[in-house]
């Protein structure tokens, strides 16, 4: 049973792969996804229906165009895989939790499974908008708004209505005059008098300070590179990528992703520099490595802050 929910998840992240790709190609260059439909980008024909299925078309067609020839990137079957793989995984993580078969049961599931449900449906859509933008920076050193600036908003909403679902008293913070923090429902007897925030008013203000934070690193960053150098080293997208991230992972993740993607960009911008291939002003697609450590903030971010976290509150 667990290997259908896999394959089935696998399958539909081809199909959104596939229209991934399709934004990849004309997003960056401020072309409608609808319309036309899918075409060669060397011949301009249409590309026919039976030609247009996810990775096994273009092994069919042998990597090539059936009209003109021309070779078709491999960057097509690799992003239909890469989203494919993600949609899988997170299949895979909801029965990992023991929650998939509370949906099996014929009685309606609790609160909380919907709130999970989400959450799996929240980092799908990252994952989807995160591939997307690793490949158009890395092609374009562009970072459409039609992804990241709509990646907040739903980010954002989807916290809102994890926020509604949450029980009657869940994560309710209440300080009290002794300066003890604890845990309250609103209108109990030892909410009286105490400064508290529902739970639901925790989770939501707590994510707008994330995404607001998160930007505000980014910015900081860049402010000072311009300050010193009197050139701009880091564009506005990236600031909006980073605000992306937090929207639906939390600030301390998104600080996660920006570590890990410095890092790598950090490394890579070594082996280039080293095989003569930059210098030190060459521009590199740094969304493309925070989108990837978005990716591994994704799924890593929960236990590493929590270590991390703990070595410094011990």
């Amino acid at each position: 049973m667990e290997s259908v929910f896999e394959w089935t998840g696998f399958g539909l992240g081809l199909l959104f792969g596939s229209f991934l790709n399709v934004c990849i190609s004309r997003l960056p260059e401020h072309e409608s996804i609808v319309h036309p439909h899918s075409r060669c980008p060397k011949c301009g024909h249409a590309v026919r229906w039976y030609d247009n299925v996810p990775v096994v078309s273009w092994l069919f067609l042998r990597t090539r165009c059936r009209d003109c020839g021309q070779r078709i990137s491999w960057r097509y079957p690799a992003v239909e895989l890469a989203v494919g793989l993600w949609f899988a995984f997170l299949v895979d993580r909801v029965f990992a939790v023991g929650n998939a078969s509370e949906w099996t049961n014929l009685h309606p599931p609790a609160a909380h499974i919907y709130g999970d449900l989400i959450g799996t449906a929240g980092l799908a859509i990252l994952g989807f908008l995160l591939i997307g933008l690793i490949v158009m920076d890395w092609r374009t050193m562009r970072l459409p708004d039609a992804f990241t600036l709509t990646g907040i908003g739903i980010g954002f909403a989807l916290t809102c209505v994890r926020a509604f679902l949450l029980k009657p008293g869940e994560g309710d913070i209440v300080l009290n005059t002794t300066r003890q923090l604890r845990l309250s429902s609103p209108g109990s007897f030892a909410a009286q008098g105490n400064v508290f925030m529902t739970g639901a008013e925790a989770m939501v203000l707590g994510r707008v300070a994330a995404i607001c934070g998160a930007a505000l690193v980014l910015l900081a960053v860049r402010w000072a590179y311009k300050a010193v150098r009197k050139r701009d080293g880091m564009g506005l997208g990236d600031v909006k990528l980073m605000a992306m991230i937090a929207a639906f992972l939390g600030f301390w993740p998104a600080m996660l992703a920006l570590f890990a993607g410095v890092v790598a960009a950090s490394g890579y911008g070594i082996v280039l520099v080293a095989r003569g291939k930059a210098s030190g002003d060459s521009k590199l697609p740094l969304g493309s490595f925070i989108a990837a450590g978005g990716l591994f903030a994704a799924v890593f971010a929960q236990h590493l802050v929590e270590w991390y976290l703990g070595l410094l509150l011990p």
